[in-house]
């Protein structure tokens, strides 16, 4: 069986839990996944999943901004035949474009599953010869990934845990045995999509905030890009002692643990975020331009989702001014924060919690 949903990494995680229920319902099937490397850490030491290939994303782009037609041609071809040479039987698209879509085609597969039109995008469907509708309303990304399997007969329940992978002992590890249970905050989004954070100084005030209300330890997460790291400095700054930085997660198995040992996080619609809500961790997630019920945290997680409500928003291109961000007080957001951590105080359990 072969699974395809090649990014990016919010979208790979919130496909887990599809594809953990098509391995439940077919114990013996080898299961390959197909992603790209960017997002392919998510999927590492996830013991429900055979192989995972990577998509070669990166080395197609650099052939095909230098020009090089015939080295890009002779690249496609030959990936196409090593794919068809595999014999699956069973293509799974959760990523419904046409490069998607032609990728399932390729495998020659008996069984190839797809979303239908109305879902699919960019003639994807035609590629299908199991095409799975779903319904005219709007549905969380976890819903559409569960509706595709259940199409298949496959049980997916929304609040099973599905905690990452154990794995060695990194520096994060160590450094939540010192700094146990503490509260992230996220500030970054994806490079291309600024509109979708909220301000530093924002997020400076939630800490000291935080920290008037309980005393709370308060970390801001940064990975090993540059621009997440000026965030989270700017954060740091901003909240005048209140909280302190993070220790940097250069990989998704560092990301997962640090995740999985925080008492709350706040950020804007991210996979971070998706990743700390499978994880068991409750998250108040701070939505902007992202559509409010496509983009719901995990259904078995303890969350609030904040936002203001204007008329604009969502919208799908976001713009520069983003007032649906910057609109935001820091009081509502750490009034959630603190909601959420009274409630586990008086003894509510994360259904999606084993720890």
């Amino acid at each position: 069986m072969l699974v395809i949903r090649l990014g990016a990494l919010g979208d790979v995680v919130r496909t887990l839990p599809a594809v953990r229920g098509l391995r439940r319902a077919l114990p013996g099937a080898d299961l390959c996944w197909l992603v790209e490397r960017r997002a392919a850490g998510v999927l590492a030491g996830q013991d429900f999943i055979d192989e995972v290939r990577i998509f070669p994303r990166e080395e197609w782009t650099a052939l095909l901004r230098g020009l090089r037609w015939g080295k890009l041609a002779v690249a496609v071809f030959r990936f196409a035949a090593q794919i068809r040479a595999e014999g699956f039987d069973w293509v799974v698209d959760f990523h419904g474009i046409l490069k998607s879509g032609l990728i399932s085609r390729a495998t020659g597969a008996p069984l190839r599953v797809g979303f239908g039109r109305g879902t699919a995008r960019e003639g994807a469907w035609l590629f299908a010869n199991r095409r799975v509708d779903l319904p005219a309303h709007r549905i969380s990304r976890f819903a559409r990934n569960a509706a595709l399997v259940r199409a298949l007969g496959v049980r997916v329940d929304p609040g099973e845990d599905l905690l990452w992978a154990a794995g060695p002992p990194t520096e994060v590890d160590r450094w939540l045995e010192a700094h146990p249970l503490p509260i992230l905050l996220h500030p970054g989004s994806s490079p291309g999509t600024p509109y979708k954070r909220l301000p530093t100084e924002t997020y400076g005030r939630v800490a000291s905030g935080l920290r008037e209300a309980g005393g709370f330890e308060v970390v801001v997460l940064r990975g090993a890009g540059r621009l997440e790291g000026r965030l989270a400095r700017e954060v740091v700054a901003a909240s005048k002692g209140a909280a302190r930085l993070a220790p940097e997660t250069a990989t998704f198995r560092e990301l997962a643990a640090l995740l999985s040992g925080a008492r709350l996080f706040v950020g804007s619609d991210s996979g971070p975020l998706h990743a700390a809500a499978l994880a068991g961790t409750r998250v108040v997630q701070l939505l902007g331009p992202t559509d409010p019920i496509e983009n719901q945290p995990h259904a078995g997680s303890v969350s609030r989702s904040l936002r203001l409500g204007l008329a604009c928003s969502p919208c799908r291109s976001g713009c520069a001014e983003a007032p649906c961000m910057t609109g935001f007080e820091s009081r509502q957001i750490v009034d959630a924060c603190v909601e959420l951590l009274e409630r586990e105080a008086a003894g509510e359990k994360n259904p999606a919690m084993r720890r």
